[in-house]
């Protein structure tokens, strides 16, 4: 990723809220030994959602990317205690760890995991949701977009990560993930009736929220 220097992110980092002892323990766990640490959304876009969920007022959440848990447990502790994040991925073994380490924490009970691709999991959710933050499964973001802005709260707003793609989103045809995202991008720039703003943090958030 680093689009911005690990000095200048570190200072970023320590001058902003961080997550919990329960998330730290979380990402310290990942990083040190599971595949794809890569994936974790890490301190600084943790801090950008923690300040947006309380900006927003946020209570029920849908995340399309569990991975190991970190980025849902981040977000639960932030919601009241009736709020509820809604989790979904695929993979077995990393949700049994998000688990484990949600049960450790106090916030664990707000989260739901559902255990199945998001094209079929995303058919049972039917409410509406005051964030979905999507942040799996490249090829599909069009089709979780579509889904979000049908599935909005009035005041709700969708953030999806990793919008820059290591700046491969600048050449177009490199791979098909690549070519997903600018899809994507290229639809959310043109929704109508949407603000909209794409930031540079560290792989890229695209918030979108209706106007």
């Amino acid at each position: 990723m680093g689009l911005i220097s690990s000095e200048i992110e570190k200072y970023c980092i320590d001058h902003s809220t961080r997550p919990s002892a329960d998330a730290k323990a979380l990402e310290d766990h990942t990083r040190a030994g599971i595949h794809g640490s890569n994936m974790l959304i890490g301190e600084m876009e943790a801090s950008v959602l923690t300040f947006l969920i309380k900006l927003g007022k946020v209570k029920n959440i849908v995340e399309f990317g569990t991975y190991t848990g970190y980025s849902a447990l981040v977000m639960a502790e932030q919601i009241p205690a009736d709020g509820k994040v809604i989790t979904i991925d695929i993979n077995p073994a990393t949700t049994t760890i998000a688990k484990e380490y949600w049960a450790k924490s106090a916030h664990g009970k707000k989260i739901q995991q559902i255990l199945k691709p998001g094209l079929e999991a995303m058919k049972e959710l039917n409410d509406k949701y005051d964030l979905v933050f999507i942040d799996a499964d490249k090829n599909n973001y069009s089709n979780y977009l579509d889904w979000a802005l049908e599935h909005l709260s009035p005041n709700g707003f969708i953030v999806v990560d990793n919008t820059l793609w290591s700046g491969k989103i600048l050449t177009p045809g490199l791979d098909k993930q690549t070519d997903s995202i600018i899809a994507h991008n290229t639809k959310a720039k043109n929704l109508e009736g949407y603000t909209k703003t794409l930031l540079p943090i560290r792989d890229g958030m695209f918030l979108i929220q209706k106007s």
